[in-house]
């Protein structure tokens, strides 16, 4: 058998790794803020972030002060009990940051998480039927969302490129176009019971709900008693300049939602995920019980270290004004970017450091860089990037987004702008 030892890293991942993910030729071995260094030494700057996870970059003190403290006192033990770090924590992400009465379940994932959203739903369907007396089952998701890779949440994502081969899914998802009201109430009937959606699309290419969409699918389940679910995996935890993803996209400070999945930077590179249930009528009980013993769990889910963690993203995002800091940095972002000769880039668009550059195909039908490829051509930009030193994320076939930590300065948006410009220039000689 031959040894590890004598073995590439890609030959390794060849031999033993299912090929799930289209990955990059990229080692990567250690890490300091918005830094990465591979096996060989090669510096890069980290505008991926493990794709909007490291909120606080890598090795923040902080967070290496709770890995060595915590393990020592307790790593994991079973949701049969009542560790205080996990209600510590629940109790951070109502008061300081939905700011609403309700109550908390911790997952690994922002998959699980928006699986226990849809199970809410589906649960709350029977709580409070339609009018006929039948359950509510219909949960309405957008074209171009996208919540997670588990059968329930490929289900409700709007893309059919990650539903493809995976039939028959979970039933009764209805997937409308974005940012449409009108096509939002036609899709309505009786059997409808929430409205599950992402304030800022991130997979689907950086797209921005409006204020008006937002407001009038929190009419709509006013209404109709209908669940207003919030995909915030990856906008929210101050990515879009606010610690609550949609307040950021205008006036929505009135609206409050009925379900919230978090998880990516919640906890800034260890694995956890987390729902908030609101505290409203919910048929016989409230919706924050609704979900009792025996209905929904999770072995792993708040762990002492999580929650440990969890908390100290959340106190340090707040100490350090990185929520200050992504929303300054986004308008200078969005104006350098329109100000720079980009090759290619047809327009940017984004809310804190969730920025999307768009790609023009019309310009990279004739640029030399992409003759005789038959990658998408946000991955061929992608990779030349990481290349030339800067790490960014591919969403679909035509859009690169930046997703720096919340850590990142002016300095290394500069550094960033420098290396995509000389990038494009050369892809279109």
């Amino acid at each position: 058998m031959m040894e590890s030892d004598d073995m590439t890293v890609g030959e390794l991942y060849d031999e033993y790794v299912a090929p799930t993910y289209g990955r990059f030729s990229i080692h990567p071995r250690r890490g300091k803020g918005t830094q990465l260094w591979d096996e060989e030494g090669k510096r890069y700057l980290d505008f991926g972030a493990g794709v909007a996870v490291n909120s606080l970059g890598h090795a923040h003190p902080a967070l290496l002060e709770v890995f060595e403290r915590q393990p020592a006192d307790l790593l994991h033990c079973s949701n049969l009990y009542q560790p205080r770090g996990q209600a510590e924590l629940a109790r951070i992400l109502i008061e300081d940051i939905v700011k609403s009465r309700g109550k908390c379940f911790f997952s690994n994932s922002g998959t699980e998480a928006n699986e226990g959203l849809i199970k809410l739903a589906r649960r709350f369907g029977e709580a409070v039927p339609s009018s006929s007396g039948k359950p509510r089952r219909d949960i309405i998701s957008f074209l171009g969302s996208f919540h997670g890779r588990s059968t329930g949440a490929m289900a409700a994502t709007g893309q059919e490129k990650v539903r493809a081969g995976f039939g028959p899914l979970m039933s009764n998802f209805v997937h409308l176009p974005f940012n449409d009201i009108e096509a939002l109430r036609a899709g309505l009937t009786e059997d409808s019971v929430a409205i599950l959606l992402e304030a800022v699309q991130g997979e689907g290419g950086v797209r921005i709900a409006t204020p008006e969409f937002l407001a009038a699918a929190a009419e709509i389940c006013r209404e109709r008693n209908m669940l207003l679910l919030l995909d915030e995996v990856q906008c929210g935890m101050g990515r879009c300049g606010e610690l609550n993803g949609w307040h950021a996209i205008g006036d929505t400070s009135g609206i409050v939602p009925d379900g919230i999945s978090w998880a990516k930077g919640l906890g800034g590179g260890f694995p956890i995920g987390a729902i908030w249930f609101r505290d409203r009528p919910a048929g016989e009980v409230s919706l924050c019980d609704l979900l009792g013993p025996g209905s929904h769990g999770a072995t792993y889910g708040g762990s002492p270290l999580g929650c440990a963690l969890g908390k100290v993203v959340i106190e340090t995002i707040v100490s350090e004004r990185l929520t200050e800091n992504a929303g300054m940095l986004c308008g200078k972002i969005l104006h350098e970017a329109n100000s720079r000769s980009l090759p290619m880039i047809s327009g940017v668009r984004g809310l804190g450091l969730m920025i999307g550059f768009q790609i023009d195909p019309d310009a990279v039908a004739g640029a030399g860089g992409f003759t005789g490829e038959s990658k998408a051509a946000s991955v061929i930009v992608v990779e030349a990037l990481a290349e030339a030193g800067l790490l960014t994320v591919p969403a679909g076939s035509d859009v690169v987004r930046w997703l720096p930590p919340l850590v990142v300065t002016q300095a290394e948006v500069d550094e960033a702008f420098e290396i995509m410009e000389k990038v494009l220039n050369k892809l279109i000689e």
